[in-house]
This record gives C-alpha cells, sequence and structure tokens, in this order.
C-alpha cells in the first residue's frame, strides 16, 4: 500500500454556497504542492501526498508533518498524519499521528466497524456481535465475500492491513468511509494537477476541452461513427450492460434506464474483463463430484474446485450465489441459467451455467 500523508481542514469540509471554503482549499493544496507536486485533492477539505519521497528529503515523517501543518496552519486550522493507505491515513490525520509502516492492522483494530463499515453492515456485523475492525479482520477472508458480499470483502481487506483504498470523506460518525468514498470519489476525476483546475470544482477543465477539440477533429476526418463512448444500460450480464454510442461532443447521451429489478443480475462491483468467448470450465465439490445448479436455483452440492479451459484444478477460497436468471420465456429462444461468484487463490470469476454447462463469463482480477 502506499504511505500517505493526509491534511484535512475541519472548517473547509463543508461545501459553502458563497465558494469562500473551496478557495481557501485551494490554497490548501497549493500550499501542500511545495513539500509535493502530486496533490490528490479527496473531496474539499481532504487532500493527500505520497510521504516516502517527501519524508527523506525534508527529515522525515514526524519533520515533515510537522512542516506541512505549520504551512497549512497560516490559511486554516489543519489535522495532519500519515499511515498505510487513505482510510489509516485520514484516521490518522484526524488524531495528529504518524502510523508506523505496516501497523495500519493494529491501528484500526479497536475502533468499531462504523468506522470503515455503512450502516447496513454494521448493523449486520453488530448482529452477529463483531463491534471492532480488529474482529472483523479475524475473520477467515474465504468466508467473508460470500457472507458480506464485495462491500464486505473489501472492508475486510482495509480493517486487516491489506487494502487502503477507502477515506474518512466525512465525520466517521455519520457513514462508513467507503461509502463517503464512493460518493465522493467522482469530485477529483476532472482535476487537472492544479489548485484552479475547473474540472475539480465540477466545470471542463482545459484537458477536458482539448480532449474535446481532438476527438471532433476525429469525427471530421472519419466520420461521426469513429469515435464511440460506452454508456450503462439495464441488463443481467457484464456484457449486455454496456453499450456504445457514438460521441456527442461533450454533451450527455441518453441513458437507459439501468434500475430495473433485472431478476438475477450480479451485484456489484463489475468485472474487469469481460471474455468476447467465454471459457468453458469445470466446477466440482471436494469429492470432485460436478456441482450443477438444479431446476429450483440451487447448487446440488458445496462447490470447492474449479478448473478452466482444461487447466489444473484450483481450490476456491470462497464463492458467491447462484443468480438463477430465465430470458424470453414466451418464446422458443428461452434461455435458463445461473451466474456465480468463484475466488481462487489466483482471481476471481463470473461463471455461468447453461444445460449443465459451466463457462467462465468475466473475471474481476
Amino acid at each position: 500500500m502506499d504511505r500517505l500523508l493526509v491534511v484535512r481542514c475541519p472548517e473547509l469540509l463543508g461545501e459553502d454556497e458563497d465558494g469562500d471554503a473551496l478557495r481557501a482549499f485551494a490554497t490548501v493544496v497549493a500550499a501542500v504542492g511545495t513539500y509535493c507536486p502530486w496533490v490528490t485533492p479527496v473531496r474539499p477539505g481532504v487532500c493527500s501526498i505520497p510521504a516516502r519521497g517527501p519524508a527523506r528529503y525534508f527529515g522525515g515523517e514526524t519533520a515533515l508533518v510537522a512542516l506541512v501543518r505549520d504551512t497549512v496552519a497560516t490559511v486554516t486550522p489543519a489535522e495532519v498524519g500519515v499511515a498505510d493507505g487513505l482510510a489509516a491515513a485520514v484516521l490518522a490525520a484526524s488524531e495528529g499521528v504518524v502510523v508506523p509502516a505496516g501497523g495500519t492492522a493494529a491501528f484500526l483494530a479497536p475502533r468499531p466497524v462504523t468506522t470503515l463499515a455503512g450502516p447496513d453492515l454494521a448493523g449486520l456485523l453488530g448482529r452477529l456481535g463483531i463491534r471492532t475492525l480488529g474482529q472483523f479482520a479475524a475473520l477467515p477472508e474465504a468466508h467473508v465475500l460470500g457472507r458480506f458480499g464485495a462491500a464486505g470483502a473489501l472492508c475486510h481487506r482495509v480493517a486487516a492491513g491489506r487494502d487502503g483504498e477507502a477515506g474518512d470523506l466525512r465525520e466517521p460518525r455519520t457513514a462508513g468511509v467507503l461509502d463517503q468514498l464512493r460518493q465522493d470519489r467522482p469530485r477529483e476525476a476532472g482535476y487537472d494537477g492544479g489548485p484552479s483546475g475547473a474540472g475539480f470544482w465540477g466545470g471542463a477543465s482545459d484537458a477536458d476541452v482539448r480532449a474535446a477539440r481532438s476527438l471532433a477533429a476525429v469525427q471530421e476526418l472519419l466520420g461521426p461513427a469513429a469515435v464511440l463512448t460506452a454508456r450503462l444500460q439495464g441488463g443481467r450480464d457484464p456484457a449486455a450492460r454496456a453499450r456504445f454510442v457514438t460521441w456527442a461532443g461533450g454533451r450527455p447521451a441518453r441513458e437507459t434506464a439501468s434500475t430495473a429489478p433485472w431478476p438475477g443480475r450480479i451485484p456489484p462491483p463489475a468485472p474487469a474483463v469481460v471474455h468476447p468467448t467465454p471459457l468453458h470450465a469445470e466446477l466440482a465439490d471436494g469429492r470432485g463430484e460436478p456441482a450443477r445448479v438444479s431446476a429450483r436455483g440451487l447448487l446440488t452440492t458445496t462447490p470447492a474446485r474449479l478448473s478452466v479451459d482444461g487447466g489444473p484444478w484450483a481450490e476456491l477460497a470462497a464463492w458467491a450465489g447462484p443468480w438463477p436468471s430465465e430470458e424470453r420465456w414466451w418464446s422458443r429462444s428461452r434461455r435458463r441459467g445461473a451466474r456465480l461468484q468463484v475466488v481462487t487463490d489466483a482471481a476471481a470469476h463470473l461463471l455461468v451455467t447453461e444445460r449443465g454447462r459451466w463457462r467462465v463469463e468475466a473475471t474481476y482480477g
């Protein structure tokens, strides 16, 4: 995980109508940039920089924290801390501490699960008697995904110090930091590297304008269909949920409703790779008996091993599902199947079964 220094400005966390807080935060970003040019604005009031390089130059992490805090204090009161990963680093900033390298799990362990988990996950963990991040991290990783879903698996990795891509973007008392990250991360997508980048504040940056001009020039030369952009739509499988439409000069294209129930749709996150041609797969239990999905949508046995494209068998670390689906039930082209998420030591896959045959439809990473 990256070693991060986080600056958290309590008085600039809220967005004000007259923009004074945002302008003050732009000044903070510029001030922090004097110690490292790679400043990442997480959200208004919170930013981070890589800690290792600047710490070596300025005499250590503790010295760097003091320098940054004193510099930002000329603009607004600030909390500064260092830790491995964004989640721990923001919490360290709120306490003004430097968490030792490799000490993220121990730093997070005594904290309540609400520090990272959203209300639904925190409520479920509480009903199971799991109230601290240390207790949650102690659960076997192989069972967390199937029991608590993708959000629970990410929270478990952060709590155990194996992942750090989360941050305390608002007050920990109001929501889990993973939920806050999902709400606020898009704000940095248009930031072009300077404190006055218009994309960071919600408009179009200079880089956006230049890119739009280049794409328009390509369309003039090769025709409108030469530039496409992806849009989400409703569907059950990952391939059906994405469609390519002609780029419309930056104007938002009409979205196809994707909020319908879509029975059988897999839960997020979306896979990283959708295979153009699904890969042949075999799924079996611990005794080698084939695992199938019954007419009632239930597994006939507990899956334990997976073979892809005739390769060696891999033991499953976790699995979730199945999610049965039935398409075009009114016609001769009706399709019945089910999908299953499986995790091995090497990768995580989305499997689909039809007519008793398993295939790898997509891979998560």
